[in-house]
C-alpha cells in the first residue's frame, strides 16, 4: 500500500517546493533542453530560458525550510522529488549530493535511503564529479567501513515509491522533467556497419522505474484531478 505523504498548500510552499526542484536541475553543472522546457514551466514566461539567470531563482536551504514548514512529512515529500530530479539522467553528482544534504539538514530530515545513495560516490576516481548509478546486478558495493551487500539502490526505490503529487504546479514542471519515453537508444554506425549499440536509458538508469511511475501519478493528478490536457506532456 503506498503512504501517502503531505504535499504544499500554499503559494509560498509551491514556489519554495519548484525552486528547489530547480536548484537540483542547475546542481550537476549541466542544463539540458528538457531542464529549459521545465524551467519555462516554472517562470510561466516567454524569456529566452538559456539566458536566465540561476541565482535569481535559486532558493537556500534556510528558505527553504522557512517555506515549507515544520511538517516532516512535507519535507520528505520535498526530499523524494527532488531526489528524482537528481537522478533522472541516471547519474548522481557531488554538486547534487551537497546540495540535497544541506537540503535535509535544514529540514531536519535525513532519511536513511539518502545515506544509500551517497554510498554510490564513495569510488569516485580522482579529480571526478560524477557516478552513473550501479545497476541491481551489483551485489556488493565497497564502503571505507564495511560491504554493502544486495542492490545498494533497493532502499532507495522502496522510498521513491512512496512519493505522491499533489500540487498542479510540480506535476508540470515533473512532467517536463522526466522522459515521455525510454530516451537515447541508438547504433552508432561507420560506412553503413553497426560498430556500437547504446542501450536506452532505461537499461542505463536503475531507478528509471521509479522515474516512469512518478510521472505517471504527476500525468494523472493533473487530468484527473485538475481537468488539465495532459497531451502536450505525451
Amino acid at each position: 500500500m503506498t503512504q501517502t505523504t503531505a504535499s504544499p498548500h500554499n503559494q509560498q510552499q509551491s514556489q519554495a517546493w519548484l525552486r528547489g526542484l530547480l536548484a537540483l536541475a542547475w546542481a550537476d553543472g549541466d542544463f539540458d533542453e528538457r531542464e529549459r522546457a521545465a524551467i519555462a514551466e516554472i517562470t510561466h514566461d516567454n524569456l529566452d530560458v538559456a539566458r536566465l539567470d540561476a541565482q535569481e531563482e535559486m532558493i537556500s536551504p534556510q528558505e527553504l525550510a522557512q517555506s515549507l514548514g515544520d511538517d516532516p512529512e512535507v519535507a520528505e515529500n520535498f526530499l523524494r522529488t527532488a531526489v528524482m530530479v537528481a537522478i533522472a539522467d541516471g547519474v548522481y553528482t557531488l554538486g547534487e549530493d551537497k546540495l540535497l544534504q544541506e537540503f535535509c539538514q535544514a529540514l531536519g530530515n535525513c532519511p536513511e535511503a539518502l545515506k544509500n545513495l551517497r554510498h554510490t560516490l564513495e569510488d569516485l576516481e580522482e579529480g571526478a564529479d560524477r557516478v552513473t548509478l550501479p545497476s541491481p546486478e551489483v551485489r556488493e558495493y565497497p564502503s571505507e567501513d564495511r560491504k554493502h551487500k544486495g542492490d545498494v539502490l533497493t532502499p532507495v526505490r522502496q522510498w521513491l515509491d512512496h512519493v505522491e503529487v499533489h500540487d498542479p504546479k510540480v506535476a508540470r514542471f515533473l512532467c517536463r522533467m522526466i522522459p515521455s519515453n525510454c530516451p537515447f537508444e541508438r547504433d552508432i554506425k561507420l560506412f553503413g556497419k553497426k560498430i556500437v549499440h547504446i542501450p536506452a536509458m532505461c537499461e542505463l538508469n536503475p531507478l528509471y522505474e521509479q522515474l516512469v511511475g512518478l510521472r505517471f501519478r504527476a500525468l494523472s493528478y493533473l487530468a484527473d484531478k485538475c481537468g488539465e490536457d495532459v497531451s502536450p506532456y505525451l
